[in-house]
């Protein structure tokens, strides 16, 4: 059996540039489960947190600071630019925003009555229990993880 065809470990690709690949190594398992366990924790923490207070700015700038310190220290590699605009899809984007400012807006000038509730009116009683809004602080952490990433 000829063993010249076979990769040794540091001819073998590894995830991270500059160390070698480790097989067996049961690291790679537990450390995504720790992550998890930890985000999931986090959330449930700051869901508890009462809205506009001292606690919950601290607590939301927290994984602000930590994710800019990471993309700063280490960027990612950058998508290209595409080679011209997709006016259809912007204009798609444009119409939503311009919907949604115009609702704010409207609401806010007439007071925000019952008949004509803003964003924040209708968002705030689905955000009232523990566990939605923890999911929701969770769902935020993961997307800002991911623009940092892209």
């Amino acid at each position: 059996m000829a063993t010249g065809d076979v990769p040794r470990d540091r001819d073998r690709p590894s995830r991270w540039p500059g160390f070698p690949f480790r097989p067996g190594r049961g690291g790679y398992r537990a450390r995504p489960i720790l992550i998890g366990a930890g985000l999931v924790g986090y959330a449930w923490i700051a869901g508890s947190t009462a809205p506009l207070t001292a606690s919950s700015l601290v607590i939301v700038l927290i994984p602000g600071v930590i994710l800019a310190v990471i993309a700063s220290w280490r960027p990612p590699d950058r998508i290209p630019p595409p080679d011209e605009l997709d006016i259809t899809g912007v204009s798609y984007w444009v119409i939503c925003v311009a919907a949604l400012f115009e609702w704010e807006a409207s609401a806010f000038r007439d007071g925000s009555f019952p008949w004509h509730p803003s964003l924040t009116d209708l968002i705030n009683p689905l955000l009232g229990p523990h566990v939605v809004k923890s999911a929701a602080i969770l769902i935020w952490l993961m997307v800002g993880w991911a623009l940092v990433r892209r």
